[in-house]
């Protein structure tokens, strides 16, 4: 491991594209700055190990078992109501459309 001493605002280069900056210091507590790509996961250390844990998990479990579909089946008492009369001249009855076939004349 290595070990650099960095005071506030210095900052720590990894590669080309990840920067450590040490922001503040305050009593035992070092805040850090991380600028580094969008696709490097930074994470603090409890974080990363819950992360790990769960993923773990995840995988011991298995695939869970997906509930297969049923077609749904209409009930048995379902009805149609049919043979709205509708004048050609007045207004669809029931909020439905004028039956241009009618023979139905007021």
């Amino acid at each position: 491991m290595l070990v650099l001493a960095r005071k506030q605002n210095q900052q720590i280069v990894i590669g080309d594209d990840i920067y450590i900056k040490v922001i503040r210091m305050e009593g035992d507590v070092v805040k850090l700055g991380i600028q580094a790509p969008i696709s490097i996961p930074v994470h603090r250390q409890e974080v990363y190990d819950e992360i790990q844990k769960s993923n773990q998990a995840a995988l011991t479990k298995g695939p869970r078992a997906i509930p297969q579909l049923r077609e749904k089946q209409p009930p048995a008492s379902t009805s149609f109501r049919r043979g709205l009369s509708v004048s050609r001249d007045a207004a669809p009855s029931e909020g439905g459309p004028a039956d241009p076939h009618s023979t139905n004349k007021p």
